[in-house]
C-alpha cells in the first residue's frame, strides 16, 4: 500500500512546530531533522526538513521560506472521546493561534485543526431529521466543542 504523509510548509519555523506538536500529542516522536548542505536552497546548517510522528501519522514539515501560508484548505481532524480531551486538545492546539468556530481553530503557526469528539459525527448522522437538525444549529453556536450542550440538544423533543 503507498504511505500518504501531509508535508507542511513553513517558513522557518519547521523544527519549533515539530516539537510544539508532539508535546501535546502522545504516542509522537521527532523521527529525522535534515539540516541544508553546501548545495541547498537555506543556510548551511539551518534545518531543511523535520520527520514527526504524532499518534502514528507520519508527517514533514519543510522550512521553505515565505510564500506559501497555510489555509483552512487543509485541516486536521482530532477525533476526542471526552470532553475532557476536547478541552485538552483545544486549549494546548489553540494556545497562540486563534479559536474559530464549531471546534475550528488555527494554532500559532497558522494551521488549521477541528478539535471533534466523536459522538458530534454519531449525532448529526442519525436517522432522525430534528435531532441532526437540532445538534448542527447547537454546534453553530459553539466555539469550542461541549458535548453536554449537544446532548442536550439531541434529546429535545
Amino acid at each position: 500500500m503507498p504511505k500518504i504523509t501531509p508535508f507542511l510548509w513553513f517558513d522557518r519555523e519547521a523544527e519549533e512546530a515539530a516539537k510544539f506538536y508532539t508535546s501535546i500529542f502522545k504516542k509522537s516522536k521527532i523521527n529525522r531533522v535534515r539540516r541544508f548542505g553546501d548545495e541547498g536552497a537555506g543556510p548551511k546548517g539551518q534545518v531543511m526538513t523535520v520527520e514527526f510522528t504524532l499518534q502514528g501519522q507520519k508527517f514533514v514539515a519543510l522550512n521553505g521560506g515565505p510564500g506559501h501560508p497555510h489555509t483552512d484548505a487543509i485541516s486536521f481532524v482530532v477525533d476526542c472521546a471526552t470532553q475532557k480531551e476536547v478541552d485538552h486538545y483545544w486549549k494546548m492546539l489553540s494556545r497562540g493561534g486563534q479559536e474559530i468556530q464549531c471546534g475550528w481553530l488555527k494554532d500559532k503557526y497558522g494551521i488549521a485543526w477541528q478539535v471533534v469528539p466523536g459522538v458530534l459525527l454519531k449525532m448529526i448522522s442519525d436517522k432522525d431529521p430534528d435531532k441532526r437538525t437540532r445538534v448542527m444549529k447547537a454546534m453553530m453556536q459553539m466555539v469550542k466543542i461541549d458535548i453536554q450542550k449537544l446532548k442536550r440538544a439531541y434529546r429535545e423533543k
